[in-house]
């Protein structure tokens, strides 16, 4: 696959006040070092982020209006998120919901990860909830390997990475919570990706589908047999998940889910608590290195 650079960004929606770009795998988004020569922050201006070694759709607001709309869809959780990913070994329920609580963790030498409630150092852990579906079985390399579609119902530090190793099946090509070295020395990247993005901002809803990229013809290493569940029907479930109302507090968008049936809804995530005012003013700095631009 090509590498990324200031080139080849790709763009996948564009109006008069969004951008989503198919961000790649091995471009972070910022970076202060002096030796990254290559971010997206070079190439473009954003308003959320994704792990350095997460592809996929990334939004970008072209304008302060658009920015703040952008961020009150965020702040007020609506905004759906799905995820593509090939999981270690083979996960035999076809649906899976993971609640595991997510905190920091503060043992020596990882004090830049998260962890799961009960394990040591695990500091603060805060409720966490993520849907599963199965889309294929497969071989990666030869060794056994899902892939499946998650879906973010809160929006926790490495959410998906780590809950994917609590449930034992660790996202193929991370090195920070996958297996012990020996079963990552194959994949050329981390395989999660941002596939689906919808933030339905009073003017407009941005709404994209990105490419595939876990694909036999762009990776010879992956070979899938088996297929558990149709990627389109799940997009179709959730192009027709409705959007819930700003002021409702009550579950994130798509609960009662789409992707899971009805007597295996999981209970609502607690509501999230009001702006703070450190909140509030990081918001406000963040929006005031927007310029305003001329209605035209």
């Amino acid at each position: 696959m090509e590498p990324g650079s200031v080139e080849n960004l790709s763009i996948v929606y564009r109006s008069r006040d969004f951008l989503v770009v198919n961000k790649h795998w091995d471009v972070r988004i910022d970076s202060k070092a002096w030796r990254e020569t290559l971010s997206l922050q070079k190439q473009l201006r954003f308003c959320h982020q994704l792990d350095f070694s997460t592809s996929g759709a990334l939004c970008v607001a072209l304008n302060k209006a658009a920015a703040g709309s952008a961020y009150r869809c965020f702040k007020e959780r609506r905004v759906t998120k799905a995820y593509l990913a090939l999981l270690r070994g083979h996960i035999q329920e076809s649906r899976v919901t993971i609640s595991h609580a997510i905190g920091r963790n503060s043992t020596e030498g990882r004090a830049h990860t998260m962890c799961i409630e009960g394990s040591q150092g695990c500091e603060n852990p805060k409720p966490s909830l993520t849907e599963l579906v199965v889309l294929e079985h497969g071989l990666y390399a030869g060794d056994p390997v899902s892939k499946v579609l998650l879906k973010p119902l809160t929006g926790r530090t490495h959410q998906l990475r780590v809950h994917c190793s609590a449930l034992g099946h660790p996202v193929v090509g991370d090195l920070t919570y996958g297996e012990a070295s020996g079963r990552e020395d194959r994949p050329f990247r981390m395989m999660l990706h941002a596939f689906y993005l919808r933030i339905p901002t009073d003017a407009e809803c941005v709404e994209v589908c990105t490419p595939d990229p876990f694909l036999p013809s762009l990776d010879a290493c992956w070979s899938p047999h088996t297929l558990l569940q149709s990627l389109d029907q799940l997009v179709q479930a959730l192009r027709a998940t409705p959007d819930p109302d700003p002021e409702d507090s009550g579950p994130r968008p798509g609960s009662p889910s789409a992707l899971l049936p009805g007597p295996s809804r999981p209970p609502p995530p607690p509501t999230k608590p009001p702006e703070t005012e450190a909140q509030r003013g990081h918001c406000l700095q963040w929006l005031s290195e927007w310029t305003l631009e001329p209605d035209s």
